[in-house]
């Protein structure tokens, strides 16, 4: 029985793959891969923060056709004291296209707290418990602190909607040790495990396609 199950997730994550790669999504798949947790700087920090907090309740399809402009609106991230040094102007634009004006304000505040601790001190903090520093930045809770620790680089998953319904189908209390599961079976990270089959998820829209 453990063998069986073990061969259905392999079939799962081994067709969640190529579909994702098929529909163009390979890409997807290697930026998560190349991500290293200790290596993010400043402005790719930002940026993480920014597209998890955007997401938080929206459509990743939504926030990515917005993205680009966005970024440009602050300062294309450039450091945490640009945006704060131009925080009108940022949300002003920002405000043209993006209407959720807590949002907006939440990624100052974002770089408020990035500044006033110092970059490379809040990074070290972050790095020694990467899950409770990051759920002190606005907008940054239970189930979107895993999803920027995985942008940020670390080799875990996130338990959102898609992966949470999945997990459940198959068994699991979580995406956690559904990705967990695979990523020993597969020696692909966690990580990875999640972009994977979340990407699959959502190609797929509401169908039920994951049951063991």
């Amino acid at each position: 029985m453990f063998h069986s199950v073990n061969n259905k997730l392999l079939e799962l994550f081994n067709v969640a793959e190529k579909t994702v790669k098929a529909h163009g999504y390979g890409w997807e798949i290697e930026w998560q891969r190349e991500r290293e947790f200790a290596n993010f700087l400043e402005s790719e920090f930002l940026r993480e923060v920014a597209w998890v907090i955007l997401c938080s309740g929206f459509k990743e399809s939504i926030v990515t056709k917005k993205f680009d402009y966005i970024s440009l609106c602050f300062c294309d991230w450039e450091s945490a004291i640009d945006i704060i040094n131009n925080r009108d102007v940022c949300l002003l634009t920002a405000r043209s296209i993006f209407k959720n004006e807590k949002k907006l304000n939440a990624i100052v505040r974002a770089a408020e707290i990035v500044h006033e601790n110092g970059f490379y001190n809040f990074k070290s903090k972050v790095h020694e418990n990467p899950i409770q520093v990051l759920q002190e930045l606005p907008y940054i809770g239970q189930v979107t602190s895993w999803h920027l620790a995985k942008n940020l680089g670390l080799k875990v998953a996130k338990n959102d909607r898609h992966l949470a319904r999945i997990a459940q189908n198959w068994g699991y209390s979580d995406a956690h040790s559904l990705c967990g599961d695979i990523s020993m079976l597969t020696s692909v990270p966690a990580s990875v495990v999640d972009i994977i089959l979340w990407r699959y998820a959502v190609i797929h829209g509401q169908k039920d396609i994951f049951n063991s």
